[in-house]
């Protein structure tokens, strides 16, 4: 009872010394200016103003204070206000830039000076702020314009009631308000206390303050591609400069504004308008833009940064309060545009934060983060709702009341769930809302051709039990595959049970079995559909299978932040399988098929191995190190940070085999990574390596197969553990191994100096691979490629030419990469 006493007279002092002051702010023709900073002088208290220019803020009411608004390229204005204002409006007036005192030398743009000076500073202006804690405020909103009502024969639907009857509207609305830390030179901490999706009370922002720490203080930004900041130590050789003019901020800091101009406008560079203030060369603000092109995004039409810094009077340093990304894209003839806010308020630049401040779990929600009311929203908003976001969230916080309705579910399952005749064909699914629960057929266009099967058709059917939320946190799963050859006259059937427990170490288990068919190169190197076309239309039949009737329980789970562990054990029994079919479809004198027997393609009839049992165990682990991630109520999401790499290695024992030579064991270990290397690109690499015991005499399936090429078209965005040339069964061994690649994509940091070819926008890749092997010299390939081809929006291919060298260079050949073909 004294408790709650106390409580209520906190709250009641609290209401009586606060005072919410609301207005809005426009320009001289009273047009509403979006995104002005409203704060209290010598404070970081602060707000800033819709896209209506409405602004809210609470101050002390206990005396007068001075609400200072600032906008870049506008003169500062000051109010003082006390308990009886209420509302004000503001109107700012453009700054009037003067180069009147400005002293021109060597015919070079007096701004080219002041950027030199702000980068020679570049490192002690970013090192001044070593650590704070501050509140957070962001809010995001995403539109979407002439929306078709289906793409690729899927129905788009209205977007969770986002679109209107033009096809148009606001398809995702959300707010957070967070908690952050930071401390230099890397360590971030963001506790998001509030979340806000429209039309989803489950749903958690992705607009977080980690997202947004965009620092021109860096050499480059990410903004989707590493950007050059203005200021970066390499600035000069991308960038020009013009000085437009200088003010005086508060009559007191002289501010020069400059003109940011690309000297290559396909570079990963920005243009627009940087703010450098004189004498200690820090950044007074920023008005920056990119284009998808820069970018390599050809799906954005532009990025635009706006950023605004205060001044500490306490510590002496300029601090950002707020920053503006927005954007536009378009593709298919569909357009749409987005804009993120984001406010810092109450800084603390003293708080002692320590190692034990911070943790890998860099973003972490309450547990209560997206069950807050209105009245907390409208106390701790700071920014306020337009008319267009007020009605967005009504009418979809209306839609979601309706779509939990018993009576809408039935409504919409009913009519998804009705039968055409199309169905048997293109796939049927069936679902209810209610209990949570989906099945279907995946229908019979699925069809390839190989030698073994002729012509084949496969399917699958699945029943599918989701939790009592819908989603997939927890969930199990039935599914039965079938496989039918036409020319083989035979049909094969597996099946599968799946179970996932929790969302946070996500652990699995896997119990499947049945008879199916197995590519004979354990790393699948050969995709389907191209292989049934290089077998009907050039005679080429590099899909080698055999077939295997097994029983197989798997379990995986993450034992501790970034280590994943999982266990497989099963039993085959594996039989080796003949061409059913030796004729080609088209004849076209390449020499027709060879054998289902890579070893002896020449002797049709003749079997890789006899058939047997063996049992199979599996351990392997999986290590991200030094993993970070976002931790909710509904799960944990790992980042996948590129700053370290990837390890994974397994232990495989072949036991119990009804031969006793094909017993073996095996130990093998990958180390990979791909990370950004500035603006120099992306460099990837991966070492592998592998030890095998007792495995002198072990069936051929079990020998370690390598990821060759023979169709000399690539089907993945990198090829890194992939040769390019190799044939499939070359160099397979059943002793020691070891293997490197090496890719470096330049990410345009070559090509984009080149007049003319510059235009195109493509992307110089070079390549290094090696494999050794005990029994064989060593093979390696050296490649040199263009990627990001095509046109527009459509960049799906990638061209390179290798060169093989074992004991001697070999003929190269030129590898056309189709990105898509990995999808199908």
């Amino acid at each position: 009872m004294k408790f709650n006493l106390l409580l209520f007279t906190f709250f009641l002092f609290s209401s009586i010394t606060q005072a919410q002051i609301t207005g809005k702010v426009t320009d001289t023709e009273n047009l509403p200016l979006q995104n002005v900073n409203v704060y209290v002088e010598g404070t970081f208290n602060g707000t800033t103003t819709n896209a209506n220019g409405e602004f809210r803020i609470n101050i002390d009411s206990l005396k007068e204070q001075v609400l200072v608004f600032k906008f870049l390229g506008f003169e500062t204005e000051n109010r003082t206000v006390n308990n009886k204002n209420s509302f004000l409006e503001v109107q700012l007036t453009e700054k009037v830039t003067s180069l009147d005192d400005v002293v021109i030398a060597n015919n070079e743009d007096p701004a080219y000076a002041i950027i030199r000076s702000a980068i020679a500073q570049r490192k002690k202006n970013l090192a001044k702020i070593k650590e704070f804690k501050a509140d957070f405020y962001s809010k995001g909103i995403w539109e979407i314009q002439n929306a078709p009502e289906k793409i690729l024969g899927q129905e788009v639907g209205d977007l969770g009631g986002g679109l209107d009857s033009t096809r148009s509207g606001v398809v995702y609305l959300s707010e957070t308000v967070s908690k952050i830390a930071y401390k230099a030179p890397n360590q971030f901490k963001e506790n998001v206390i509030a979340s806000k999706v429209s039309g989803n009370d489950r749903g958690f922002s992705f607009n977080s303050a980690e997202d947004f720490n965009f620092s021109v203080y860096e050499n480059t930004l990410d903004l989707g591609n590493n950007l050059v900041s203005p200021i970066a130590n390499f600035a000069m050789n991308y960038y020009d400069y013009e000085l437009v003019g200088t003010f005086y901020d508060n009559d007191r800091f002289l501010v020069n504004k400059i003109k940011v101009i690309p000297k290559r406008p396909n570079d990963a560079v920005f243009s627009g308008h940087i703010y450098i203030l004189e004498d200690t060369w820090e950044v007074f603000g920023v008005e920056l833009k990119t284009t998808g092109k820069s970018l390599q995004i050809e799906v954005v039409e532009e990025i635009n940064l706006n950023q605004t810094f205060s001044y500490s009077e306490d510590n002496k340093f300029w601090v950002l309060i707020s920053q503006d990304v927005s954007f536009s894209w378009g593709i298919f003839g569909i357009s749409g545009s987005g804009n993120f806010v984001a406010s810092y308020n109450n800084y603390n630049f003293n708080p002692q934060l320590t190692k034990k401040d911070f943790s890998n779990a860099v973003i972490v929600f309450d547990k209560e983060a997206n069950t807050k009311d209105s009245l907390f929203w409208d106390k701790n908003r700071p920014v306020p709702l337009t008319s267009l976001e007020l009605k967005d969230y009504t009418f979809k916080d209306s839609i979601q009341t309706l779509k939990n309705s018993q009576a809408y579910k039935d409504s919409i399952d009913a009519a998804r769930n009705k039968f055409s005749i199309t169905d048997p064909v293109f796939g049927y699914s069936w679902q209810n809302s209610t209990t949570h629960q989906e099945a279907g057929f995946s229908g019979l266009t699925d069809v390839n051709y190989n030698t073994v099967q002729g012509f084949n058709i496969k399917s699958d059917v699945y029943f599918r039990q989701k939790d009592t939320t819908g989603t997939y946190r927890n969930y199990w799963e039935l599914r039965s595959y079938f496989d039918y050859g036409f020319s083989e006259e035979k049909l094969r059937v597996y099946g599968s049970f799946t179970k996932k427990f929790n969302n946070f170490s996500k652990p699995f288990i896997t119990l499947s079995g049945g008879s199916k068919l197995e590519e004979i190169n354990s790393t699948n190197p050969i995709n389907e559909r191209l292989s049934s076309i290089a077998s009907i239309f050039f005679e080429r039949n590099y899909f080698k299978l055999y077939e295997k009737i097994f029983g197989e329980a798997n379990y995986s789970q993450e034992v501790i932040n970034g280590f994943r562990m999982s266990a497989t054990l099963g039993f085959e029994r594996r039989r080796a399988l003949t061409n059913s079919t030796n004729s080609p479809i088209i004849s076209n004198k390449n020499g027709g098929f060879t054998a289902n027997n890579p070893l002896a393609p020449e002797a049709f009839g003749s079997l890789l191995f006899p058939s047997h049992n063996i049992g199979k165990l599996r351990i392997s682990g999986r290590i991200n190190f030094d993993q970070e991630y976002v931790l909710t109520p509904n799960g944990k999401y790992n980042t996948f940070s590129d700053r370290f790499p990837v390890l994974t290695f397994s232990y495989e024992k072949g036991f119990a085999s009804d031969i006793d030579d094909f017993n073996y064991d095996l130990v093998k270990a990958r180390l990979s990574q791909t990370k950004t290397l500035s603006r120099f690109g992306e460099l990837g690499y991966s070492l592998n390596g592998g030890l095998f015991f007792n495995a002198e005499n072990i069936s051929f399936l079990d020998y370690k197969h390598f990821n060759g090429n023979q169709t000399r078209v690539g089907t993945s965005n990198s090829y890194l553990n992939k040769f390019n040339l190799l044939p499939y069964y070359e160099l397979s061994t059943n002793s020691d191994y070891a293997d490197m690649h090496l890719e470096h994509n330049f990410k345009g940091y070559l090509l984009n100096k080149i007049p003319l070819i510059n235009q195109l926008n493509f992307n110089l890749v070079i390549g290094a691979k090696s494999l050794f092997t005990d029994s064989n010299r060593p093979y390696s390939e050296f490649s040199v490629g263009l990627d990001n081809l095509g046109f527009s929006q459509f960049r799906f291919f990638r061209i390179d030419y290798v060169k093989p060298y074992q004991d001697g260079w070999q003929n190269g050949a030129i590898i056309f990469g189709i990105k898509l073909l990995d999808q199908f």
